[in-house]
């Protein structure tokens, strides 16, 4: 039993002495570090905002075609300005927090710069992420919302920053590319978009006709309260753009808003089906004529 009070004894006198550092530690540091915490809270908060309303006034709305062109603008510099303070803001409160419990961040500060040069020299690979990230940004290449094939990815872009860009594919599958892997970039939403189709009509059509017809429909679409507000120019009959085996093919084309392309196209495609069938024109597809040469 002497023993157990004597452990019990020296386990105190040796907890005492930490409780009691820690208890002067809240009580003289404690209120100013929390004070630090709330404050870096509420700057990156309201760096979020006075962020947006810069932003959004500094672009020049005589730049962009359309309003939703400039609002994607905005919400990607926007984006990418709010990540970087974020970032920034806590470092600075971070560092705050540690010079007030006492630890020197001098040396840290001589050290990082060390460190950061020796990073440079291992991870060009991220020095050369952030640099193409800042020329697709300055560039205007593509912006968050945009319909993009990159690096061999094609999706709607759903987040940038100056190392990579998120990618959503069709499927709802995300694809990362890290902006150093960004040699060429196809935006197919930039201001507008084409309907770009090819169909096949039998070689017994009246081409003529045949043109009549669509543009007609074309028209007919563009008028339609559902898909005209969609639309800029009506699709047309644009050319016979090649005679195959067993059809003649022929382009039709239409300029649509940013990302409205998916949609003009299927509803076209089901109206030239409806339509042609109406007027008899014949939509073609491959036959194979089988010989029996055993008799």
């Amino acid at each position: 039993m002497k023993k157990e009070k004597c452990y019990n004894l020296s386990m105190i006198e040796f907890i005492q002495p930490i409780i009691n550092n820690i208890g002067e530690w809240l009580v003289e540091s404690g209120p100013l570090v929390l004070g630090i915490l709330i404050g870096t809270w509420i700057l990156s908060h309201f760096m979020n905002g006075f962020i947006a309303k810069v932003i959004r006034r500094a672009v020049p709305s005589s730049a962009f075609a359309t309003k939703s062109a400039e609002k994607k603008r905005e919400d990607t510099l926007i984006n990418i300005a709010q990540g970087f303070l974020h970032i920034f803001v806590w470092i600075v409160g971070f560092l705050a927090i540690l010079q007030v419990t006492g630890v020197p961040i001098a040396p840290l500060l001589a050290g990082a710069g060390i460190l950061g040069v020796a990073v440079g020299f291992g991870s060009q690979s991220l020095v050369k992420d952030v640099i193409n990230g800042l020329f697709v940004i300055a560039e205007n290449q593509f912006r968050i919302g945009d319909i993009v094939e990159i690096a061999g990815k094609s999706g709607v872009v759903e987040a940038m920053t100056l190392r990579v860009t998120k990618l959503r594919d069709m499927d709802g599958t995300i694809h990362y590319v890290p902006n150093s892997q960004i040699n060429v970039s196809s935006n197919s939403s930039m201001d507008y978009s084409m309907v770009n189709m090819v169909i096949g009509v039998g070689y017994s059509s009246d081409l003529d006709s045949v043109r009549s017809v669509v543009n007609a429909l074309g028209e007919e679409m563009a008028k339609d309260p559902e898909f005209g507000p969609k639309i800029i120019v009506a699709p047309y009959f644009l050319r016979v753009d090649e005679l195959n085996s067993s059809s003649i093919d022929i382009r039709i084309l239409a300029k649509v808003f940013p990302k409205e392309q998916f949609a003009v196209a299927g509803e076209l495609r089901k109206r030239l089906k409806e339509i042609f069938d109406k007027e008899h024109i014949d939509i073609p597809f491959p036959t194979r004529t089988l010989i029996n040469v055993s008799k």
